[in-house]
């Protein structure tokens, strides 16, 4: 299939942010852990049904969403007394890199841009993650919203952030799946924002409103 490329100017961008689940790896696997198979374990572990335990999650899901615990694997294990990591490794072969995602990495090494990892993902679900696929070594700086104590979505984030890495928002692209993460960004003065347009491989594409989306990284390469 052939996409249309997506024109950005190269020329005045010097550091590339990219978040991680749903934007370099599919969500897929992320959803179903979290929708599918922690219910049915959590079931299995309690006596109960996976019905009663997924509404008792989407219940604690909504009342968490947007902050740093709802992110927080340590958060969750002891909220849920259960190993969260040992239940993740379990589908680990649902973990995927999206196409073209290395060679569009490649490609900024050969454009000579600062490569940042931005992610909300907790550490050990990020290193839980690159075990399974090979994308560490694309970054130039991989950090994570939990060592800032601020989420990407709070209004502070990209202030905070500024004091780990020295970047400047007018010569910035980020590239999120999170609506709500790309309008904090936008807030910020990040001038070059791109949303994904299907975050989960087995789940629609998404209405990314007034951000352009990226449907195949290959948009990227010309």
């Amino acid at each position: 299939m052939n996409y249309s490329a997506i024109n950005l100017n190269w020329h005045e961008i010097n550091t590339v942010f990219l978040d991680m689940d749903g934007t370099l790896l599919d969500l897929h696997f992320d959803n179903h852990f979290w929708l599918e198979h922690l219910p049915v374990r959590l079931a299995e572990q309690r006596g109960t049904t996976p019905e009663e335990v997924r509404a008792y999650l989407h219940a604690r899901y909504t009342e968490m969403e947007g902050t740093l615990d709802w992110y927080c694997l340590d958060y969750w294990q002891n909220h849920l007394e259960a190993d969260l990591v040992a239940m993740k490794h379990e589908i680990a072969d649902r973990i995927a890199i999206r196409a073209h995602v290395e060679r569009f990495l490649e490609s900024l090494r050969e454009r000579g841009k600062r490569v940042v990892l931005l992610t909300n993902a907790h550490q050990k679900s990020m290193g839980l993650k690159f075990g399974y696929v090979v994308l560490e070594h694309y970054f130039d700086h991989i950090i994570t919203s939990h060592s800032l104590g601020l989420p990407k979505e709070h209004p502070d984030f990209w202030q905070k952030l500024s004091e780990v890495e020295v970047f400047d928002p007018a010569h910035s692209l980020f590239i999120d799946d999170n609506l709500h993460v790309l309008r904090a960004a936008k807030a910020h003065g990040v001038k070059h924002l791109l949303a994904i347009h299907q975050p989960d491989s087995q789940q629609p594409p998404k209405d990314t409103q007034e951000f352009t989306a990226v449907e195949c990284y290959t948009q990227l390469l010309d």
